[in-house]
């Protein structure tokens, strides 16, 4: 079944509405921690690492799938055994439903989960999917097309894996552009064009002595 549902905008990656919550799932020290990862999703979304595609993650014993369309994204997770066509219906009706909003409605948010109107929809169209022997979905589940048909997937944790070197290399890669900047600041120059004369007199004088004190030896 639909355990959690997060709706945010790719741009930026804002959570904009999620789906409303119930009594297992309060009880349930998992659900943060889900909730957390379906967060993180949207995140790699916006930030280009995962695709605009669809696509489904596994995590644990659940599944996290996803739709992008005109720029906002659908993340639902569920059981790993709830039939991954009824999913992809669900995906599809909130898409449909969203749109209905317009998308000016999307980009005018700027607090996350402030859409809190769209909660109750998200649960109507749950209530819908959560017995998968009803009429409509048997239909949908017999149905021979399907929307979304194309989906990509991969483990939670390569992605997490993914970021991780990322973020090692990004850390890398500004070190010596910390030290290049160090190094070229205005202050070092000024010190440098102050000292640089007296260490060139200094060390012209050491010579001359050197070379007395050679000569004289040498008499």
């Amino acid at each position: 079944m639909v355990k959690l549902t997060i709706i945010g905008r790719v741009s930026d990656g804002l959570p904009l509405a999620q789906g409303p919550r119930y009594v297992n799932e309060e009880r349930n020290d998992n659900f943060s921690a889900y909730k957390l990862q379906g967060e993180f999703i949207l995140q790699e979304i916006s930030r280009g690492s995962l695709p605009l595609s669809n696509m489904t993650i596994r995590v644990d014993h659940h599944c996290f799938n996803y739709v992008v369309e005109n720029g906002v994204c659908f993340i639902t997770l569920c059981d790993s055994s709830y039939p991954q066509k009824l999913v992809r219906f669900f995906l599809q009706d909130l898409a449909t439903e969203f749109d209905k909003f317009g998308r000016s409605l999307a980009e005018r948010i700027t607090k996350p989960y402030s859409f809190v109107g769209f909660g109750s929809v998200i649960g109507n169209i749950r209530r819908q999917y959560v017995d998968t022997r009803t009429q409509a979905n048997l239909s949908k589940l017999n149905a021979k097309c399907q929307p979304n048909e194309d989906f990509l997937t991969e483990d939670f944790s390569q992605i997490v894996k993914r970021r991780r070197r990322a973020e090692l290399m990004e850390r890398l890669t500004e070190t010596p552009q910390q030290a290049s900047q160090i190094w070229g600041s205005k202050k070092l120059e000024i010190i440098a064009l102050r000292w640089t004369p007296i260490t060139i007199l200094g060390v012209f004088g050491a010579i001359l002595l050197w070379s007395r004190f050679t000569m004289r030896d040498d008499w």
